[in-house]
């Protein structure tokens, strides 16, 4: 945004094209369009020094900046990220997302008619990404499978408000506060997230952070033929580092073999836990995606408190699959773009991202010392995102 006015306009056009949260789970159209801006957008917008100053750390330097505390280096470090993604030039982003190219083509109409007159503002990044038609990731993986129930306005708060004695309904896990995804409410502390001034500028609002991880489908493909001896060991060694099968099963519950059946019924395939169901890791081991980025129970008799650390995650599939049973890369682009949401950057996001690059064992790698190939690699961001790689285990 090179002038503030033409800006403005944009913003006043943009917004009431945005989905209310009043009824997220059905908008108008079945599409959604979601606005945010960075730091340097509102920089842009001229917002007062005092504002822009009241904002965290985190969200005024960028995720470029704490790349390397992030463990973006090396092939995932900034200056090979998408540009100009990762630069102060990135100041504001919109995504649309529908279930149709008719609902998408309509909001994108609206956000064209949003720029027309307005030669202060250019788009300079697009990126087109799509589900799969097997509605997996390119890695053969269902995604987007357990989401945390929010208090108030969540999948499980909807359908039923009586719990079990846990206080939780099976699949769903433990309600947690508003005020974890959206700023002006009490979060799992006890207290609101901080926010920057005025009021009026973060309440009802969120942090975004954008990833863009590009897959090496072929090279994970080939680690599973090299360290399995028969292609049903290999899906176990898939789902190991998982810690479901590719259709979405869990190995807690599902430790031999894939069960489809338990797949397709999404509260029962989330009704497991670890301190009780598998304490030793010996169905999902201890280093499994899932088992990391959600304890679930694990970690009871600790300080550590989970639930202070979930965030909302939404994102798709882009880029062509590679065929079948190929194990050479094609050189085409392809991976996962997904957006964080939550109301504590440091606490919900940074914070877990170090251990999720140094000791995480899940479906993406880079390459290590002893040669062992990379799965995937981190590709770009913007102001408001971050990369990271993720190993597999020795």
């Amino acid at each position: 945004m090179d002038d503030q006015t033409d800006g403005r306009q944009m913003l006043k056009r943009l917004v009431p094209h945005v989905a209310s949260a009043a009824r997220w789970w059905d908008p108008p159209s079945q599409a959604w369009l979601s606005v945010a801006l960075s730091h340097a957008g509102l920089r842009a917008l001229h917002v007062p020094q005092a504002s822009l100053d009241s904002f965290p750390a985190a969200f005024r330097e960028g995720m470029a900046a704490g790349a390397a505390r992030l463990g973006d280096t090396g092939e995932s470090s900034p200056e090979h990220w998408d540009a100009p993604l990762g630069s102060s030039d990135v100041h504001l982003a919109v995504s649309v997302f529908a279930p149709d190219d008719t609902g998408l083509e309509s909001l994108l109409e609206e956000r064209r008619q949003a720029l027309r007159g307005l030669p202060g503002v250019q788009v300079i990044y697009r990126l087109d990404a799509a589900q799969l038609p097997a509605k997996r990731t390119h890695l053969g993986f269902v995604d987007g499978i357990d989401e945390p129930d929010v208090e108030g306005a969540g999948v499980a708060s909807i359908l039923r408000t009586d719990r079990e004695y846990y206080g939780y309904m099976p699949g769903f896990g433990p309600t947690i506060k508003a005020g974890e995804f959206v700023l002006g409410y009490e979060n799992q502390l006890g207290r609101l997230s901080p926010m920057p001034e005025p009021d009026v500028l973060a309440r009802n609002g969120t942090y975004v952070a954008f990833r863009k991880l590009h897959m090496k489908v072929a090279d994970f493909r080939r680690y599973l033929r090299d360290n399995a001896s028969s292609p049903e060991e290999e899906e176990l060694l898939a789902a190991k580092m998982v810690g479901r099968w590719r259709s979405g099963a869990p190995l807690v519950l599902a430790p031999g073999r894939d069960d489809p059946e338990l797949a397709a019924d999404p509260p029962r395939a989330n009704d497991f836990t670890y301190r009780q169901d598998d304490p030793a890791g010996l169905r999902c081991p201890m280093g499994a995606h899932i088992r990391r980025m959600n304890p679930r129970d694990a970690l009871e008799d600790t300080i550590a408190d989970v639930r202070i650390h979930h965030a909302l995650r939404r994102g798709t599939t882009y880029g062509p699959m590679l065929p079948e049973g190929r194990l050479d890369d094609d050189g085409a682009e392809r991976g996962i773009v997904f957006i964080f949401m939550g109301a504590d950057l440091v606490r919900q996001f940074t914070s877990g991202r170090p251990c999720v690059s140094k000791r995480h064992s899940s479906t993406c790698s880079t390459r290590q010392a002893d040669g062992r190939p990379p799965a995937c690699r981190a590709v770009p961001a913007d102001p408001l995102s971050e990369q990271s790689e993720l190993t597999f285990p020795s």
